[in-house]
């Protein structure tokens, strides 16, 4: 009688369980159908376009809100470039990829001066074009005759960079101090986010003019100077 009596019990709160669930499933399968109507609907504010895709979360913003076609946004960054006093020519796109993250998960400050180091090879090659065409430049980063050597670098870190990203670096040449080295060229160079539409990071180099013939430092002569300045203001 007493497990009679449990079983009676028990019966009507399974049935109370299994009904519950039905009416739940119900209500969850007519809630998607909604939305789903919702996204088909072009006059709803959830309505996806065919051949796009909707948010990862409902926290992220329409990719409308953030991101502009790249082309706008690599134009965007070029004109903030010009103005930070940087030569467009010299402009380097540097493509950030997922191996560049650390466990931090963002870009690790040490890739930054390979990063920099990209685009003074950049500025370097478009510098010995100037002088003297392909087979200068090619001279230039082969460390034949005269050319340039690494003497200091500093890097200033002002956001975190993730993947997917493409930076906009350049160098430019700055006024030195008094009483340098005449064979020393200081330079400035910066990094510029296309996703974030900012300026991530920026560098201070000090780069030596040398004679690898002679394995001497050396001051180049005017003509190397005049071509180095020929895009900016020595003021």
């Amino acid at each position: 009688m007493i497990a009679s009596s449990l079983k009676f019990a028990c019966a009507p709160k399974s049935c109370f369980w299994t009904t519950t669930r039905c009416q739940a499933r119900l209500s969850s399968s007519s809630s998607v159908k909604r939305l789903q109507a919702a996204f088909r609907d072009p006059s709803s504010p959830y309505y996806i376009a065919p051949g796009t895709q909707g948010p990862a979360s409902p926290d992220e913003k329409p990719v409308e809100d953030v991101q502009d076609d790249l082309t706008t946004l690599l134009e965007k960054g070029q004109t903030e470039m010009a103005r930070a006093g940087f030569h467009l020519p010299f402009v380097w796109q540097q493509v950030v990829e997922w191996g560049d993250h650390d466990s931090f998960q963002h870009v690790n400050n040490v890739r930054y001066v390979r990063y920099f180091e990209n685009s003074r090879i950049h500025w370097m090659t478009c510098l010995g074009n100037r002088l003297g065409g392909p087979a200068k430049a090619d001279a230039f980063l082969k460390g034949k005759g005269i050319s340039l050597i690494m003497k200091s670098i500093e890097v200033k870190y002002r956001r975190p960079v993730t993947f997917p990203d493409t930076l906009l670096i350049s160098h430019r040449p700055t006024k030195p101090p008094n009483n340098v080295d005449p064979a020393a060229v200081r330079l400035a160079s910066s990094a510029y986010s296309v996703r974030q539409q900012a300026f991530v990071a920026h560098c201070n180099e000090t780069v030596v003019w040398y004679d690898y013939d002679n394995l001497r430092k050396c001051f180049p002569g005017q003509e190397y100077i005049d071509a180095m300045w020929e895009h900016f203001s020595e003021n």
